[in-house]
């Protein structure tokens, strides 16, 4: 059936995003989180790409994520290094703790997962009740710059026992009016020339202008907001392609 993170793409997650592996993110959150002593919660935590290498810096980081294929993977990950963090199974727009963060984070675009304009704002929202006054919210953003309908990439990984993952990722709907993308990934694990497992996978990606997505946070309670690009701090974007980095800080009356 289609749905998001299956059992294989959490898998191909963990190879083509190992722990560690970074896109300039990694050393651009340690490097902003720096002054953070409080708890610090990732959503959408994944396999534990960023997770981890924090935890290692000394942050005391809690995460989560919607898939429990993925938070397996994560945990087995974190024990292999001697970790054991929190990490609990949600989604962005209405997990519910007594706790409030000192910074909240969401790198790699992965908030562009919310492609229902109302459910990002219920998630961004959330995020600021569960802020403490004075703390920071920051969220990866990207622009949908090569989209359209019916093209269709091929991908392949090989696993450490041999085997090996391909997808077939297939743009099926573009909606311009409510900003978002929907494609179809095929996953197919093969071993000697045997298939062993085929998943489908629903994959909506939102985009949001740049001002816009600030005027939104402005309007949820956020301040003192800085817009970067690229991993450099401060650095307005010029270039579509670049990742578009928001800092936030969540205003409490």
């Amino acid at each position: 059936m289609l749905s998001y993170y299956s059992r294989l793409s959490s898998e191909v997650y963990d190879l083509d995003k190992p722990v560690g592996h970074s896109f300039g993110d990694v050393e651009y959150y340690i490097d902003r989180l720096a002054t953070c002593k409080g708890r610090i919660l990732e959503p959408a935590t994944g396999t534990g790409r960023i997770l981890i290498p924090l935890l290692e810096k000394g942050f005391k980081v809690d995460g989560f994520d919607s898939s429990d294929d993925m938070l397996t993977i994560c945990r087995t990950n974190c024990e292999e290094r001697g970790l054991y963090p929190h990490l609990f199974e949600g989604k962005m727009e209405s997990f519910s703790l007594d706790m409030k963060y000192e910074a909240i984070i969401i790198p790699a675009g992965t908030f562009l997962l919310l492609h229902k304009r109302e459910d990002s704002i219920k998630a961004l929202r959330n995020f600021h009740k569960h802020l403490v006054n004075g703390g920071r919210l920051i969220v990866d953003l990207f622009m949908q710059t090569e989209v359209s309908i019916g093209k269709v990439t091929t991908r392949t990984w090989e696993c450490t026992n041999g085997d090996s993952i391909t997808l077939e990722n297939n743009t099926v709907e573009i909606d311009y009016i409510h900003q978002h993308s929907i494609s179809h990934g095929r996953y197919e694990k093969w071993r000697n020339g045997t298939l062993l497992q085929t998943e489908l996978e629903r994959f909506p990606v939102r985009w949001y202008g740049v001002e816009e997505f600030k005027l939104i946070l402005e309007e949820i309670g956020f301040g003192n907001i800085t817009i970067s690009s690229d991993y450099n701090f401060g650095e307005y974007p010029i270039n579509p392609k670049q990742a578009i980095i928001f800092e936030a800080v969540a205003n409490k009356k």
